[in-house]
């Protein structure tokens, strides 16, 4: 059922007025946008159970040092920072795409999503953490194989 969008339910600029206010399109949109999960995703639970079947523990939807962000599995011991990022919001070369309603907004907004990541990987290499980033759409055995050879590398490798 279809209803009036009112101005309760315009989308909230973010504290840095980088975006401007903007309606939902429409209702249904609103929901969606709403109920959109920022953590324990499909994907990013298929990759964790993966990972804990080889073993591994890690934090979950862990703070980042210094910063006001925080990555989806975080191995703290030798500072493994992972990232699951979702296709549509974190444009995906292959899958990503951009929503016809509010064209523009939408267009701006995901380009912030992907240059905060960009800002992200660089503040987290830059103290030292491997940043790691998997597509939601990778299969969760090859993204954890991967993570656990970067694991073991870190935690291999004679410190200076």
């Amino acid at each position: 059922m279809s209803r009036e969008v009112t101005e309760v339910d315009r989308v909230q600029p973010e504290q840095s007025g980088r975006l401007s206010s903007v309606t939902a399109s429409s209702a249904d949109a609103l929901r969606r946008m709403r109920a959109q999960k920022r953590k324990d995703t499909a994907p990013e639970l298929a990759i964790r159970r993966q990972l804990h079947r080889m073993g591994f523990r890690y934090r979950v939807d862990h703070p980042l040092p210094g910063l006001r962000r925080r990555a989806d599995i975080v191995f703290t011991a030798c500072e493994i920072a992972v990232f699951v990022d979702g296709c549509f919001w974190h444009c995906c070369p292959q899958h990503g795409t951009l929503p016809k309603n509010n064209h523009d907004w939408w267009e701006k907004k995901l380009r912030e999503n992907v240059e905060r990541d960009r800002d992200t990987d660089r503040r987290l290499r830059a103290v030292g953490w491997t940043v790691v980033r998997v597509w939601e759409h990778e299969d969760p055995l090859e993204a954890a194989k991967a993570i656990a050879r970067i694991y073991q590398q870190k935690t291999s490798a004679p410190s200076a």
